[in-house]
């Protein structure tokens, strides 16, 4: 395969970077370079989401008849990757990158034409109630039932690690609608408006400190059966094909851009000796390998894509891509946290009587990366990383799907 951009692919990375230089506000870009996780700042996510609708590039890889671009897969990684080095805020990926999906696959005309225009201006904003207290990596044992009544389906039960259920105004879950043979099969995928009468939001608190995610409980919430995507008892088969959306994208931009900044931030810190961090011939050592792997990781990517640009199938690909990808992201996150120094901490000293003086934070007026917002920051990202070798579908179950498809165990 060739590695190197065309003639045409430069050009279009210099339209995306000359729109990203137009249109991202410091605002934006504060937003996107100080999020803890995927999940960026609600308010600056939808900000940027309305800019990138106004050029029709809000969801590039829908088909074009719905708002979609006419991109070729390169086209679609020099995008994510000029937006994530120029540090633009992330989309929320519920309703644009997976729901939408499966829309477009299953949905019918009328859900097709309800959901897709509302999910691209916001109007529509989805959450996802897939986990249960009991549930979590094997989804098929999923309990929230859904019994038959008349033209709805009345759902009793709950769901956990809900992302952004507090912002969200529709929910895509999957509910027990039978339970007869297999566990995968009687599952039913069903969109809920989360303004039904039944519907609590009981949001957790995360050992960041933030409250993204929430635990959902439906008392008897009446849905009507047209909002079942699919066919009754037949959801597993689109909760799998959403699932292979979820997995993917392009993370090595991302993890690079990461790597330099731990990169910039340990050669500024000093310790009583004088001498800085990236001087330690140990963690230097740790941060070379971690930044060999994210080339390893974006050539495994470009492969990738090089192969569906072909028309193959890419095969076990997607679950190597999401090991790799997110035991790099939480190496990277605990060298950041090393990087940061004393600052780099949770404890917050406004909500206790402390013993001793306690080190004031003072935000810089612009580089974040030479201060201590960038090291406030880090333990933040560091506590949200840990989720990211289970959520997806763990690393162990991609090891297995690995196993079988690839080795042939």
């Amino acid at each position: 395969m060739d590695y190197d951009w065309s003639a045409a692919d430069l050009a279009f990375r210099d339209e995306v970077r000359e729109f990203l230089a137009a249109k991202l506000t410091p605002e934006l870009r504060r937003a996107g370079r100080l999020a803890t996780s995927v999940y960026p700042d609600h308010a600056a996510s939808m900000a940027w989401q309305q800019i990138l609708h106004e050029r029709g590039w809000a969801a590039p890889a829908w088909p074009v008849q719905y708002g979609g671009c006419d991109w070729s897969l390169t086209q679609h990684y020099i995008f994510t990757r000029e937006s994530t080095l120029a540090g633009a805020p992330a989309l929320s990926p519920m309703g644009i990158k997976m729901v939408a999906h499966a829309i477009i696959a299953y949905g019918t005309p009328e859900q097709k034409a309800f959901y897709l225009p509302r999910i691209l201006t916001g109007e529509v904003f989805f959450c996802q109630g897939y986990s249960e207290p009991e549930a979590g990596s094997d989804l098929a044992s999923l309990t929230m039932a859904a019994v038959e009544d008349g033209d709805d389906l009345v759902c009793t039960g709950s769901k956990i690690w809900t992302t952004h259920a507090t912002e969200a105004n529709w929910i895509f879950c999957l509910v027990r609608t039978s339970r007869t043979g297999k566990k995968q099969q009687g599952i039913t995928f069903l969109l809920i408006d989360m303004r039904t009468p039944g519907i609590e939001i009981r949001p957790l608190v995360m050992t960041s400190g933030e409250q993204v995610q929430n635990q959902v409980f439906f008392d008897n919430v009446r849905v009507p059966k047209s909002n079942v995507l699919g066919k009754i008892d037949e959801g597993w088969t689109v909760a799998k094909y959403l699932l292979v959306h979820e997995r993917g994208g392009a993370m090595a931009p991302y993890l690079q851009a990461m790597a330099q900044e731990i990169a910039v931030e340990a050669a500024e810190q000093t310790g009583p000796d004088g001498n800085s961090l990236i001087d330690d011939p140990a963690f230097a050592a740790k941060l070379a390998e971690a930044r060999i792997r994210t080339e390893v990781l974006e050539i495994l990517e470009y492969r990738t894509i090089s192969a569906m640009s072909r028309g193959e199938n890419p095969g076990p690909a997607s679950s190597m891509l999401k090991i790799l990808a997110t035991e790099l992201s939480q190496k990277l996150t605990e060298l950041a946290l090393t990087a940061a120094g004393p600052r780099g901490r949770v404890y917050q000293p406004h909500a206790t009587a402390p013993g001793g003086p306690i080190a004031e934070f003072t935000p810089p007026a612009d580089d974040y990366r030479s201060g201590e917002e960038w090291q406030a920051v880090a333990p933040l990202r560091y506590f949200n990383d840990r989720a990211g070798s289970i959520y997806a579908g763990s690393n162990e179950i991609q090891r297995n799907i690995l196993a079988k498809a690839a080795l042939g165990l």
